[in-house]
């Protein structure tokens, strides 16, 4: 089994931010996997798939950015999940924008959501896929950058980035190592 998680915020308002572009990839992990978001359980939308005669659970914590680690918790309690069977997908602004980096492990960096995720499940070996977003041309605070839309002329970059990020999710799903996965899609 595996849980992808896609980070982001619930309201209308944030979904074409650079803050959601976990919640972007894991629409498109559903969108592959032919499934949908239909339920609400874990302060989550859950959508669940199958891959090779596994179960797949993709989710949208509804808890805002900054409290996502309290669904990933409870989504790993009701699955009987461990550390080793998530994947968190999230926009990172430490890397440049429309890149896409893998990684087993590693710490939060600058990233309030993933700081909630690793103090709530209390661990940062899981695997991680970061979507960049930094525009070194933009020189404004952090905060007002990630809750900020994607400017036009950036649109294709990121829905790129985005389907090689839910790609990646659904190759480790399929069980593939998690070093091929970084080594096929990191970039």
């Amino acid at each position: 089994m595996k849980i992808i998680v896609g980070l982001g915020n619930p309201e209308e308002k944030y979904m074409k931010t650079f803050h959601n572009m976990g919640y972007i990839a894991v629409g498109d992990v559903a969108a592959k996997l032919d499934v949908k978001f239909k339920k609400k359980e874990c302060e989550s939308w859950v959508a669940e798939g199958n891959i090779g005669g596994e179960k797949v659970i993709i989710a949208r914590p509804v808890t805002y950015m900054n409290l996502s680690g309290r669904a990933v918790k409870q989504l790993l309690a009701k699955y009987k999940a461990t550390a080793a069977d998530l994947v968190v997908i999230y926009d990172d602004y430490d890397i440049p924008k429309g890149s896409v980096r893998i990684r087993p492990s590693g710490s939060a960096g600058t990233h309030n959501g993933m700081r909630s995720v690793i103090s709530e499940i209390n661990t940062s070996d899981f695997v991680r896929i970061r979507i960049g977003i930094r525009d070194s041309e933009v020189n404004v605070p952090i905060i007002n950058y990630v809750l900020s839309e994607v400017k036009k002329e950036d649109y294709n970059l990121f829905v790129s980035a985005c389907g090689r990020a839910a790609d990646a999710a659904i190759a480790l799903a399929k069980g593939e190592k998690t070093e091929l996965v970084m080594t096929a899609y990191n970039g």
